[in-house]
């Protein structure tokens, strides 16, 4: 079963027992996929491959925790729950994370095929590394990792 089929298989389930803060997540899943299918039409119609369903999904993971941080400085509690709990549902679809420990090993090794010495090849390593490590891993945490090893 596709993810987008899993998905909607999903949204039949939430409308029958009322969960409505799941719901409303499920819809906006589904909403995000539907924009990036119209985005990249040709033709008349255009289907998501895996990984651009995993792209969307990172992206609408990203925009939630930006929101959660944003919304717990401005002191709104109540709209970080309903974010938190649109991020919970989401982040079920995505590909189970890796470890910090799996992120080096990724990559170190990739420090080492590209002969990456310094800071300034930073851009080299993080364009593979995300490659490598998409939908897997936070990119703010890839970025600390690749600095950390081409600074030392």
């Amino acid at each position: 079963m596709s993810l987008k089929e899993k998905i909607d298989q999903d949204l039949k389930i939430a409308m029958k027992s009322g969960d409505k803060d799941r719901l409303n997540a499920i819809r906006s899943i589904r909403a995000a996929f539907l924009e990036k299918e119209v985005s990249i039409r040709v033709a008349g119609k255009a289907l998501l491959t895996d990984e651009q369903e995993i792209e969307v999904l990172v992206s609408l993971a990203k925009k939630r925790r930006d929101a959660i941080e944003q919304f717990t400085a401005g002191n709104r509690p109540d709209l970080a729950a309903t974010e938190m709990t649109e991020l919970h549902v989401i982040e079920e679809y995505l590909p189970e994370p890796v470890s910090d420990d799996d992120i080096t090993a990724v990559v170190q090794d990739i420090v080492t095929k590209t002969g990456a010495t310094s800071m300034k090849d930073i851009g080299k390593v993080m364009g593979e590394a995300m490659k490598a490590l998409k939908g897997k891993a936070d990119g703010t945490k890839v970025q600390n990792i690749v600095k950390s090893l081409l600074s030392a």
